[in-house]
C-alpha cells in the first residue's frame, strides 16, 4: 500500500497561489514591503533593478508574492532567453498585442499646438487608439469658448482641453475659466511651451533656458543652446528623445491621464 502525507492545513490557513510573471524590461510593479514603483530595467540572478519616474534606482531580491502588478499580488521570476514582446505601450499602460482600434469616440482631446498633439501622440499613442480617443490641436487657446461651444459637448461627447502655461493669473487661466460645462474637462501644465514638458537629461541639457520676456521664447532656446536657428528642427530633435513616459516631467503626465479617463468615464 502506497503511503502519503496528507496535507492537514486548515483551508483557512493555506497561502492562495499567486501568477509568476517575467521581469520584463519596462514592467512597471511596486515592491510589496517599501511600496516603491517602477520600470524593470534589469533582472539578474536573483535580483530584480526598478527604476521610479525620478530616474531613482532599487535593487530587490525575485521573493516569491514580493510584488504588486496592477494591485495584485505576483511573483517575478527572471525572463526566459529571447527576445520579449512589449509588455508596457509608452505610457506604461499594458501593452495589449494585437489589439484593433476602437472607433472613435464622439469626444475628444483638444491640446494648443501641433507640437503637443505630437507629444501626446508619442506617449499615449496606443491607449488613445485603444481608447477610440483622437486629439486634435488648436492654434492657441484666445477663442476656446466659441471652440466649446461649436463642439457642443454632452454626456456622451465630453470635451478634455490641454492648455500651455495654466497658472494662477495668467491669459490662459482667465480664458480657461470662462468654460463651465460639466462636459468639459480644462486642465493644463505650468510650462510656458511643451518643450519644457521634457525632462532636460532626457534632451542632453542641464535646464531649459530662461528666455528674456518679449523674446519668441522657443528661438531664444534655440539661441541658449547653441542650436541652429530651425525651431521646427529643434523640436524634431527633441521629440526623437522621449521614448516613454520616462521622458516626462510629472506635471504633464498627470494632466494627460486626468484627460483620458475624462473623455472615457462610462
Amino acid at each position: 500500500m502506497r503511503s502519503y502525507d496528507p496535507d492537514l492545513t486548515p483551508p483557512w490557513k493555506k497561502t492562495a497561489p499567486v501568477p509568476e510573471v517575467p521581469a520584463d524590461r519596462d514592467l512597471v510593479v511596486e515592491e510589496v514591503t517599501t511600496g516603491f514603483c517602477g520600470a524593470v530595467i534589469r533582472c539578474e540572478a536573483g535580483t530584480v533593478t526598478l527604476e521610479d519616474r525620478f530616474g531613482k534606482h532599487r535593487v530587490f531580491p525575485l521573493d516569491p508574492r514580493g510584488f504588486l502588478l496592477e494591485g495584485r499580488v505576483v511573483t517575478l521570476v527572471r525572463p526566459s532567453a529571447g527576445p520579449a514582446r512589449p509588455t508596457r505601450t509608452a505610457s506604461g499602460s499594458v501593452a495589449v498585442p494585437g489589439a484593433r482600434a476602437r472607433v472613435a469616440r464622439a469626444g475628444r482631446i483638444y491640446v494648443e499646438g501641433r507640437h503637443d498633439a505630437e507629444l501626446v501622440e508619442r506617449v499615449w499613442g496606443d491607449d488613445l487608439r485603444i481608447e477610440g480617443v483622437v486629439v486634435e490641436y488648436l492654434e492657441g487657446v484666445d477663442d476656446l469658448p466659441a471652440i466649446v461651444a461649436e463642439f457642443a459637448p454632452g454626456p456622451d461627447a465630453r470635451l478634455g482641453v490641454l492648455v500651455d502655461h495654466l497658472v494662477p493669473g495668467s491669459k490662459e487661466s482667465r480664458i480657461a475659466a470662462r468654460v463651465t460645462s460639466p462636459d468639459v474637462l480644462v486642465v493644463g501644465h505650468p510650462y510656458i511651451d511643451v518643450w519644457e514638458a521634457v525632462k532636460p537629461s532626457s534632451v542632453g541639457i542641464r535646464a531649459w533656458p530662461r528666455v528674456p520676456r518679449g523674446q519668441d521664447w522657443k528661438t531664444g532656446v534655440c539661441e541658449a543652446l547653441g542650436w541652429p536657428p530651425n525651431t521646427g528642427a529643434a523640436w524634431q530633435h527633441i521629440l526623437s528623445k522621449v521614448t516613454s513616459y520616462k521622458d516626462l516631467e510629472p506635471e504633464l503626465l498627470g494632466r494627460v491621464e486626468e484627460l483620458i479617463d475624462f473623455v472615457t468615464a462610462p
